[in-house]
């Protein structure tokens, strides 16, 4: 039950379902404004190069972190391991929970900006704000890593077509 589309046929559910087709690895985008910590599903988190080491992440404007993150000048990108979905469900808006409460359900410390970094994520890049683009509805965000922690072991929860897959 596939489709094809061209031109002025790409509309925004043929857009979300093509997109959809790719296994993402579940990221929790974080910052702390100066209203406290704040982050959201950030799954659109990539590298942009290793020299200088830069990351890149969108923003829709209308999440309440991109104050914290243009704010406090950083974000850390937290790579989610299996077992993290209602985590993932919770910084995705998928839950009732306030902003304040979705920080209560994990441990988090911190590395060089002072962003919240969930101690179980399987990898963070802790990046200073270098960039903001303004495209649509998202604010690009480009930042230059100043931290990384890495695990070493254990699986990624991965977002495919819609859901988190079974864990």
């Amino acid at each position: 039950m596939g489709f094809e589309a061209k031109g002025d046929d790409i509309d925004i559910g043929k857009f979300w379902r093509t997109l959809g087709e790719r296994a993402i690895g579940a990221t929790v985008v974080t910052t702390a404004g100066e209203d406290g910590p704040n982050g959201f599903l950030g799954l659109s988190a990539a590298h942009v190069c290793a020299s200088p080491p830069t990351m890149i992440v969108s923003v829709d404007k209308n999440t309440t972190a991109l104050q914290g993150i243009t704010g406090s000048g950083s974000f850390a990108v937290n790579f989610l391991p299996q077992g993290t979905a209602a985590l993932a469900n919770a910084f995705g808006g998928k839950s009732d929970e306030d902003r304040a409460a979705r920080f209560v359900e994990a441990d988090w410390t911190t590395l060089a900006t002072g962003a919240p970094v969930l101690k179980s994520a399987l990898g963070v890049f802790d990046c200073q704000v270098d960039q903001v683009i303004d495209r649509g509805n998202v604010a690009i965000i480009i930042g230059t890593v100043a931290g990384v922690s890495a695990a070493g072991e254990g699986a990624p929860l991965v977002f495919f077509r819609g859901k988190f897959q079974s864990e």
